[in-house]
């Protein structure tokens, strides 16, 4: 599957799941959804690095749901990880054999937390230790340095480094700040009449 494909596969299951939350929720004895939808719903708001509200649904979540699938815990401690910005912490916590409930976010979760940490590297860095940037990513030496040769950037093989290379960013990526502020000027006269 082409990461396009992946993106909006992804997109759309994370749509589906926050319906079927809604619904479940609606239509669910007492309005509480099953352990299932809870930890699809988790799993979807970390795959967001929607940090906050996947605090607030843990809080949310009745004890003793947590109490009957230990799966939910495993999510929330990835969740936890996530929100200390402990990358290492997260992978760990990601190496679980994920029911097949929430295995696919799971999975994504883990290739966008990748993503993330490739993205921080690329701009905080100037040159960083082969395995420095393998703890980083989450992934053996040899993998971090092929997936660093991939992206363009400059292994040294010799010191032991890598100097990365921030990614061109092309002009139409984005509306600019006069763009936005004229949409949203637009939209609340819109609103207003």
């Amino acid at each position: 599957m082409t990461e396009k494909l992946h993106a909006i596969y992804c997109r759309n299951i994370c749509t589906l799941v926050n319906l079927v939350y809604i619904d479940y929720g609606l239509k669910a004895p007492g309005g509480i959804p099953t352990s299932q939808v809870y930890a699809q719903l988790l799993a979807v708001y970390l795959y967001q690095n929607d940090l906050c509200n996947a605090k607030y649904l843990w809080k949310r979540i009745p004890q003793n749901v947590k109490n009957s699938h230990a799966e939910l815990a495993c999510i929330w401690k990835v969740g936890q990880k996530m929100w200390q910005r402990d990358f290492p912490g997260v992978y760990t916590a990601l190496t679980v054999d994920w029911s097949e409930n929430v295995g696919y976010i799971m999975q994504a979760l883990l290739e966008n937390v990748r993503k993330r940490a490739v993205y921080l590297v690329s701009h905080a860095y100037s040159s960083i230790s082969m395995d420095d940037l393998a703890t980083f990513v989450g992934m053996p030496v040899e993998q971090a340095v092929l997936a660093a040769t991939e992206q363009g950037w400059k292994v040294d093989a010799g010191s032991h480094m890598v100097k990365p290379c921030r990614p061109s960013s092309s002009p139409n990526q984005g509306a600019s700040s006069e763009d936005q502020l004229y949409k949203l000027t637009e939209f609340v006269s819109f609103l207003e009449n």
